[in-house]
């Protein structure tokens, strides 16, 4: 089947947009804010699941349709929907969520980007903090606002704000509800930059071509290399990382090392630091 004929995946509750390489993902309930249901975490992990070998998508974009990137977890679409189902169904659903949220996102084989484009409630911090990098819309509103409706974050919430905030600015959110912005997203570390709405969509392309323009195992093979060893000692990261880089030097169909040795050593037309090495 050729690229032309390739299913879209998605489509209700998800859609999928390519662009150059690009596949925007949009959470497409902007009625509800896209505030995340079952049906949305299944077509989700149905959507990533085709996305990860689909040629078609070289980085993913995820973002919201609409005003918002997410309001959280859907509290009729989700937990009153759970409440009345057996107790297999409800591990399904649950099990839907976390594998999209974070088992997919945290461990894909393509570069993710989160898109904040506007509200970013509660469960939606999963998602965001699980992708690789973040744009957001300067004046986005985030918020942690759970302890407001009498419960504690739900989902893994508090593990995900915990891996990028410090314990001080994590407790005082989850502690008071306070809402903030993306400027101060920024401060707090969940986003990696906060720019004006006008500008969100094309900073947020400009940084995608930037890492479609990497050598896909080396891009694929530095993001792995990185969250693992974050969870390892010393000792265990320096064995782990030598391995690694050796698996990588023998996957890379490219052969991305031997090239920028060649074009370093030899022809003098590379120098590191000052871009990439040439590729075919």
């Amino acid at each position: 089947m050729s690229t032309a004929d390739k299913p879209i995946p998605g489509g209700d509750t998800v859609l999928v947009e390519f662009e150059e390489g690009i596949a925007w993902v949009k959470l497409n309930r902007p009625d509800k804010r896209n505030a995340m249901s079952i049906e949305l975490a299944e077509e989700m992990v149905d959507v990533l699941d085709a996305l990860e070998i689909d040629d078609r998508c070289g980085v993913i974009i995820l973002t919201g349709v609409g005003e918002a990137f997410s309001a959280g977890m859907d509290l009729k679409g989700f937990f009153r929907a759970s409440d009345v189902m057996t107790d297999v169904e409800r591990m399904r659903a649950y099990r839907s969520t976390r594998a999209w949220q974070w088992r997919m996102l945290m461990h894909y084989a393509k570069p993710t980007i989160a898109m904040v484009n506007g509200w970013c409630f509660g469960g939606a911090f999963t998602p965001l903090i699980c992708c690789d990098l973040a744009i957001a819309d300067e004046k986005a509103v985030f918020g942690l606002s759970e302890i407001n409706w009498g419960i504690i974050p739900g989902g893994v919430v508090s593990k995900a704000i915990s891996t990028l905030m410090g314990d001080r600015q994590a407790l005082y959110y989850v502690m008071t509800g306070e809402q903030f912005d993306g400027a101060k997203a920024v401060q707090l570390g969940l986003v990696n930059e906060a720019v004006p709405k006008d500008k969100l969509r094309e900073r947020t392309v400009e940084l995608a071509k930037v890492l479609l323009s990497k050598n896909p195992t080396a891009m694929r093979q530095t993001r792995m290399a990185y969250k693992y060893a974050r969870e390892l000692n010393w000792e265990q990261a320096a064995e782990y990382l030598t391995a690694k880089g050796d698996q990588t030097t023998f996957v890379d169909k490219e052969r991305g090392r031997e090239k920028g040795m060649k074009q370093f050593l030899d022809d003098k037309t590379y120098r590191p630091g000052m871009g990439h090495y040439k590729r075919d």
